[in-house]
């Protein structure tokens, strides 16, 4: 778990995939992770429409690519985690995100991924998948 956290804390920008209330596959760009209680997790706002899809359909998938050919596929159970302490965790992780988010603010949302499998790829070497 902790490489795929580096791994994703090196290449800032990943998508994540949901599906729709209509089973459309959503892809969007996503920017947050951090460790919390021997755990990764996201952050959203209870407003948006992702929000939504994780709660109904939490199964998701995760792409993010790096500059040195290589790129990492995700897929973990998005599991909210309504927690203050939580929301608190992540947040400290992003101070630039404090102006627009506050754990208490009855809008910021935070998940967990659970039952994650992640597979490390590239088009020299071998996959190397983890599960956590």
């Amino acid at each position: 778990m902790d490489e795929v956290l580096a791994y994703l804390k090196e290449n800032p920008t990943y998508f994540l995939a949901t599906v729709d209330a209509d089973g459309n596959p959503q892809v969007r760009p996503f920017g947050t992770i951090a460790k919390f209680e021997g755990k990764l997790y996201i952050q959203t706002g209870k407003v948006k429409p992702v929000s939504d899809q994780m709660i109904a359909h939490p199964r998701v998938a995760i792409s993010a690519v790096d500059t040195k050919g290589g790129w990492l596929r995700l897929e973990a159970d998005a599991v909210l985690d309504d927690r203050v302490e939580a929301r608190e965790a992540v947040l400290g992780e992003y101070p630039e995100l404090q102006n627009m988010y506050a754990a208490d603010d009855g809008n910021c949302e935070v998940f967990a991924l659970e039952n994650a499998t992640a597979t490390f790829c590239s088009f020299t070497a071998e996959p190397k998948t983890i599960t956590f």
